[in-house]
């Protein structure tokens, strides 16, 4: 008894792996790919350090006497948000919500004064008026509703 017990588990067990190979045979026959139960995250925006490269449709470009890029990351742990404005560094939180949605909260500046560093405070204007964001890849956009974007980011990698 204990024989055909154990024919009939190997049986039943290349019967599923069959059908689990025709299954992906079919998939990839009709342009579907089969589910492995595991979700693909979706790109996110936090973790990332955001150079700017463009406000009010403006290209931004660090000048000579600036001591930092314009920059800004979106921290997970407590969801804040820092950075530098070119001259000033800057501190607050955010919140995300469905549908791209992003708000800034609590905004601190250092208030040091800087030559060749006029769009600081246009930069943090950026920050009160956003409330969604769009994502493309590497390129990070700040919108007020659906208006051309505030600022636009590149994401930077660190080696």
């Amino acid at each position: 008894m204990k024989k055909y017990l154990i024919i009939a588990s190997v049986f039943a067990l290349t019967l599923s792996g069959c059908s689990t190979a025709k299954n992906a045979d079919q998939a990839a026959n009709n342009g579907t790919v089969p589910t492995t139960g595991v979700e693909q995250q979706e790109p996110t925006i936090t973790e990332k350090r955001w150079k700017l490269v463009e406000l009010e449709g403006q290209p931004v470009t660090m000048s000579e006497d600036q001591q930092a890029e314009a920059h800004f990351v979106l921290q997970t742990e407590g969801n804040k948000v820092r950075g530098n404005g070119g001259c000033n560094a800057f501190n607050g939180t955010y919140a995300l919500s469905e549908g791209n949605r992003i708000r800034f909260s609590g905004m601190a500046m250092t208030r040091m004064y800087c030559a060749g560093v006029e769009k600081e405070d246009e930069f943090m204007k950026v920050f009160e008026l956003a409330d969604n964001y769009t994502l493309h890849g590497d390129t990070l956009m700040l919108n007020v509703g659906r208006r051309a974007p505030l600022a636009v980011f590149h994401a930077v990698y660190l080696r």
